[in-house]
């Protein structure tokens, strides 16, 4: 699967995440299909739900981990993200930069190549820096002493509006994370975040329109944090856990 530029590089100003228990995920699934039809990358993939494996960098102190957990409104997290488990010349790879202000989330990303890949995991820098999201990445590696720390896995069912709004649906399933330096490691241990519910994100340029706001109230869908990183330190790495904690 090779998904194009044109999915990852809508700069989605809004996210909503809910977690769903199964009879949910069926239900809403079923109630969107009159707004939303599934995306070509979800269509393509076996059982309807494409792989997203994501490599997260952070400090040495893990300063992306506490600023998420300290309620920081202001960050920016990088990761590296694939659709496959293996390194090949035809593997996708995406070096990605995440900004958050209060309530807006600004996603940029950059396709790159398996040598490319190569060079940053062991040098720390790019053969050529193409752009900006290149140019901050390397960047931000030097400046905060960044490293890969987490792997984390699940398979993604996506919709896109069929009225062509500016809107995202997805379904995760399955979300694990897994203590890795790299996006191919060769025998990680995976943790499931949580078993049996099922990750409901909606991403908009706008405010939700009102088919939708109504949908999350009458199923009752609470807004809760829900980052997948955290989530992964928090499973991955049992010692960081602290009571009152949540993710």
């Amino acid at each position: 699967m090779k998904p194009s530029a044109r999915l990852d590089e809508k700069n989605w100003r809004f996210e909503y995440k809910y977690r769903l228990s199964v009879e949910q995920y069926l239900r809403v699934r079923n109630q969107i299909r009159a707004y939303m039809e599934i995306d070509e990358y979800t269509e393509r993939a076996a059982e309807k739900k494409y792989l997203v494996c994501s490599v997260y960098y952070d400090s040495l102190g893990l300063d992306a981990f506490n600023e998420k957990i300290d309620g920081n409104s202001d960050r920016i997290k990088f990761r590296l993200r694939t659709y496959c488990r293996e390194l090949s010349q035809e593997t996708t790879i995406r070096a990605e930069m995440k900004v958050r202000k209060n309530a807006i989330t600004e996603k940029y990303g950059t396709f790159i190549s398996g040598a490319e890949y190569e060079m940053f995991i062991g040098q720390k820098r790019w053969p050529k820096i193409r752009n900006q999201v290149m140019e901050e990445f390397e960047r931000y590696v030097h400046l905060k002493t960044l490293n890969p720390v987490l792997l984390t896995e699940y398979r993604r069912e996506g919709y896109r509006s069929r009225a062509r709004e500016e809107i995202r649906i997805t379904f995760d399933h399955r979300v694990k994370s897994a203590h890795s330096r790299t996006l191919f490691p060769e025998a990680p241990h995976f943790h499931e975040h949580h078993p049996g519910l099922i990750v409901l994100e909606i991403k908009c340029i706008k405010q939700q329109p009102g088919w939708l706001r109504r949908l999350v109230q009458q199923n009752g869908l609470m807004i809760m944090a829900n980052s997948k990183y955290v989530q992964g330190m928090m499973v991955a790495y049992p010692a960081l856990v602290t009571p009152g904690w949540s993710a």
